[in-house]
């Protein structure tokens, strides 16, 4: 099994095949429009914008679980990403990355790599996890760690 054994529906609620990125190194992140690391999806998209045409893609999951900071329907998630930070990434429907209703390819990240003291649980937005191009778990980050500050693993990954 791996990330790539996965359905979630993008923004537009329709169902993608998670296989379609096999082959490609993954940024998978929980986000939110109304949190204080909001402004990493400026970070996120210059990532994605320096290593696209590398083979790597940044998924974003919108999840309101965390302080209610994700209120708004697909629309307005959509609008807010591409007015405010020039998204052109792929964003995904809203997902719950915790509890009984966790989307299952959240269920599996988080068995892959534990957070800290081997926790499962997502503790906030914007928590990243890096996926190598078979599509297994490479590491686990915490909302604090920026997406510059993952450059080195990606490119270490896109050179297996």
């Amino acid at each position: 099994m791996s990330a790539l054994d996965f359905n979630a529906d993008n923004l537009q609620g329709q169902p993608v095949d998670l296989k379609q990125y096999q082959g490609k190194v993954l940024l998978i992140v929980n986000t939110a429009s109304n949190c204080g690391f909001t402004p990493q999806y400026k970070g996120l998209e210059a990532v994605y914008q320096q290593f696209r045409d590398k083979g790597v893609e940044v998924l974003g999951f919108p999840c309101n679980q965390f302080g209610h900071q994700e209120p708004g329907t697909a629309d307005e998630i959509g609008s807010f990403c591409e007015k405010n930070y020039g998204v052109t990434f792929p964003l995904f429907a809203k997902i719950d990355v915790n509890g009984k209703d966790a989307h299952p390819l959240y269920q599996y990240l988080k068995s892959k790599a534990p957070g800290l003291l081997g926790s499962e649980a997502i503790k906030w937005n914007f928590t990243k996890f890096l996926i190598k191009k078979d599509g297994t778990v490479f590491n686990r980050y915490a909302p604090l760690t920026t997406p510059a500050e993952l450059v080195a693993d990606i490119e270490k990954l896109l050179s297996e």
